[in-house]
């Protein structure tokens, strides 16, 4: 017996669409799943974006204001992909309202706005789910597991990057991802999250950081209307940025090992740059999102000289199986919010978390405060796990 489930998504920009498409291809990919998500109402304040998406995805209603959709019976669960002040408004608001919450990482503007979103949904009862959706390749489970059975020997150290330029651009618009009182943080909440989640995800806690950051990109241009994604607003007025750009920070983990991560929103040259490097006692593993579906491997017993493999994954490895028959197919972007999307809706259907949750957001966020921290004092900042 297939259940049907009623889902919103609050904010609709491409995050938005993309989990608008998750939804409507879940079931495509995993047909035993027992629920059926249905797209009851979209909510976004842009005047006719609501509209237009109800029409283009096939919303049965849509709404400019998102506590109609906390109100709306129809609704048993919610993608939040509205801008980060939001997060926390809307996703206690929801979770209050008994409402299954999936929302995009960070959650909120802070560790506190985090924890509060987190903490809502365990007195409701409801299921929550973050966004970090790299964790969730098929190539990064199988390099966790790899790690985890001790094929590298021990880890000695991590490298993470995470490297875009889509703010690279001085005409780049100045959007509420670069004022802290709406996007909190610049590139730690919106890159260097994935990267704090990845190095738990696949190492352990990070017991200390130490941190810089910077801002090489001082002024943006204002833009004159309603925008989506990373616009540009040539000769708009010119306005302060005020959140980092750059971020390079030194990891301690509590196995021991040692770990470098950067992130950088103006990496010119460099186009969704993301991946890592995990060093063990025997050998490494690596990986690379623009060739989400390969790994290096590096193991054996002769420690100098000795090769590196690429090993594509195949219907073994994570969810893989669950989009391409064979290895060496390629998966993309959108499957992975896929995969979340079915995590998400399975947690909900056996009540118990499966993927990321908000706790991971928690997490996530107690070590990008650490960093902020460290890069203000100059100083070793020890992460408390949450």
């Amino acid at each position: 017996m297939v259940e049907a489930l009623g889902v919103a998504v609050v904010g609709f920009g491409w995050m938005g669409r993309v989990h608008a498409r998750a939804y409507a291809r879940v079931r495509h990919h995993y047909p035993l799943l027992p629920l059926r998500p249905e797209l009851v109402t979209v909510a976004e304040e842009v005047p006719g974006r609501a509209e237009e998406a109800a029409a283009q995805f096939g919303f049965a209603s849509a709404t400019r204001d998102w506590r109609e959709v906390a109100a709306d019976p129809r609704v048993r669960a919610v993608s939040v992909t509205a801008p980060n002040f939001l997060h926390r408004e809307v996703g206690v608001a929801m979770a209050e309202a008994g409402k299954h919450l999936w929302v995009e990482k960070p959650v909120g503007l802070t560790a506190r706005d985090a924890r509060a979103v987190a903490d809502a949904a365990a007195r409701a009862g409801v299921q929550g789910a973050v966004g970090f959706n790299y964790r969730a390749a098929p190539a990064v489970e199988t390099a966790r597991d790899l790690v985890a059975a001790g094929e590298i020997g021990a880890v000695t150290h991590v490298r993470i990057r995470l490297f875009s330029d889509y703010a690279a651009h001085p005409e780049s618009a100045l959007t509420w991802r670069y004022e802290r009182e709406r996007g909190g943080s610049g590139v730690l909440g919106d890159l260097a999250s994935h990267g704090a989640d990845l190095a738990r995800f696949l190492i352990g806690p990070i017991t200390a950081v130490t941190a810089d950051t910077a801002v090489f990109v001082p002024e943006r241009a204002r833009p004159a209307a309603a925008t989506a994604g990373h616009a540009r607003a040539p000769g708009g007025a010119p306005g302060r940025v005020e959140n980092e750009d750059y971020v390079g920070c030194l990891l301690r983990f509590a196995c021991g090992a040692r770990g470098v991560l950067e992130a950088s929103r103006v990496a010119v040259g460099e186009q969704n740059s993301y991946g890592f490097e995990v060093h063990g006692t025997r050998g490494a593993v690596s990986w690379d999102f623009r060739r989400m579906n390969e790994l290096g491997v590096c193991r054996g017993t002769a420690y100098q000289d000795q090769p590196v493999s690429t090993v594509f994954v195949g219907p073994a490895d994570g969810e893989f199986a669950a989009f391409q028959p064979g290895a060496a197919n390629a998966m993309g972007y959108d499957d992975l919010k896929v995969i979340e999307a079915y995590r998400f809706l399975r947690s909900i259907a056996e009540g118990t978390p499966h993927g990321a949750t908000l706790r991971d957001a928690v997490r996530s966020a107690v070590v990008l405060e650490a960093m902020a921290r460290s890069a203000r004092h100059g100083t070793w900042v020890t992460v408390e796990e949450p």
